[in-house]
């Protein structure tokens, strides 16, 4: 890969939003990671012409969701502790695998650094940990979801 291209890629990962690229040309590729404090969203960049992708159903590709309660819908229905929010756009999972057991359970005491799910983000397995150490209260979100950027994921009280 040519090294003015990956110059060139740097000046644009500065002047944007974008925490992190990844491009292949062929059997190379480069990643570059910016400093910014926290992703706001994944734009890829294409150095050619890429085919339009075909729609197809989230079900068709998705596991079984282990049954979990729905996200409660405002934050007074919280409860009490802190909020651990997604860092970026992707899909959440509880476990590293299908079959494994979850990372956090509602009334696990955690301690910060611990993994408390993964978020999938362009096929890269992101752990989210924890930020504090406590008590998982509350799991808003169920096993296969897509998450957005600052969603709220866990309620854990210290």
């Amino acid at each position: 890969m040519d090294i003015r291209k990956v110059k060139k890629l740097i000046e644009l990962l500065e002047e944007s939003d974008i925490a992190e690229i990844e491009i292949r040309e062929g059997e190379e590729s480069v990643r570059i990671t910016c400093g910014h404090p926290a992703p706001v969203a994944m734009q890829p960049v294409a150095a050619a012409p890429v085919a339009q992708p075909v729609a197809v159903p989230p079900a068709a590709f998705a596991a079984p969701a282990a049954p979990a309660a729905p996200a409660p819908a405002a934050a007074s229905d919280l409860p009490p502790g802190e909020i651990v929010k997604s860092i970026m756009v992707g899909t959440f999972y509880r476990s590293a695998a299908p079959g494994t057991p979850p990372f956090a359970e509602v009334g696990k005491t955690v301690t910060k650094g611990d993994t408390l799910c993964i978020i999938e983000a362009m096929k890269i397995m992101n752990p989210i940990e924890a930020e504090f150490s406590g008590t998982v209260q509350a799991i808003l979100v169920n096993d296969g979801e897509p998450v957005e950027f600052d969603q709220p994921l866990f309620v854990i009280e210290p």
